[in-house]
């Protein structure tokens, strides 16, 4: 379903829908946010047609919008939630998480993850939540770093305005969606020694370590600046 159009996804509902499964921010559909009341919208259908609402929080889950879990940004809980990748710091492990009434239909065994509760992944995901959640420092780095960098990109939307279409996002993942395919950039600030991302086509994705730095931040501004100006 098209994102952001609730009348769309109402249609689509019929009698052998049982839920409703969508990204809080869209990630690799270039950083697409959803407007002010999509979720709730959604969260209501469901509520309305006795449906699940499953939020996909493998990209924006683990701290990456400057909350735990990105449905905090907007008050809308899920019936069940996926995550992965951040959930580990790094070693592989995926997980569900569901509420009562829903996870109370599954027994043991009745559902396996090819990179579920090993010890080792288990170990490490405990040890990057409590990391997360230690003084609310990194979430914390996270909100804040984010307004330096928007302020960054931003900056650079104003100065090279024919090619950069717009700058979105929440917390550390922000988009910068630019007029043209974006894979010459990518390129270019490899040489650089920068790595970036695009992402559906003409969007460049950031999503750095949460314990990212301004003078981080001021090195791929500076080198973006470089490589637009470059090709300007």
């Amino acid at each position: 379903m098209p994102f952001n159009d609730i009348g769309v996804l109402k249609k689509a509902v019929s009698d052998h829908t049982c839920a409703i499964m969508l990204e809080p921010i869209q990630g690799e559909g270039g950083i697409k946010m959803p407007s002010a009341d999509y979720l709730s919208e959604v969260r209501n259908l469901c509520n309305s047609l006795g449906l699940l609402l499953i939020f996909d929080e493998v990209q924006t889950g683990m701290g990456r919008t400057g909350k735990l879990f990105a449905y905090e940004n907007f008050n809308v809980e899920p019936d069940i939630m996926t995550l992965a990748k951040g959930l580990g710091g790094g070693v592989p492990i995926g997980a569900m998480l569901a509420k009562e009434h829903v996870a109370s239909s599954f027994q043991h065994g009745s559902h396996a993850a090819t990179f579920g509760g090993n010890p080792l992944s288990c170990a490490a995901a405990v040890a990057t939540v409590e990391t997360l959640l230690e003084d609310g420092f990194i979430l914390e780095n996270c909100r804040r770093m984010s307004a330096y960098f928007m302020k960054g990109m931003e900056r650079l939307k104003r100065d090279f305005s024919s090619a950069i279409v717009e700058v979105r996002g929440l917390g550390l993942m922000i988009g910068m969606e630019m007029t043209s395919p974006c894979g010459s950039v990518v390129n270019l600030c490899l040489e650089r020694g920068v790595l970036i991302n695009c992402t559906g086509g003409n969007v460049l994705r950031f999503t750095p370590p949460l314990i990212i730095t301004e003078k981080d931040i001021d090195r791929l501004t500076d080198v973006l600046e470089d490589v637009f100006g470059s090709i300007a």
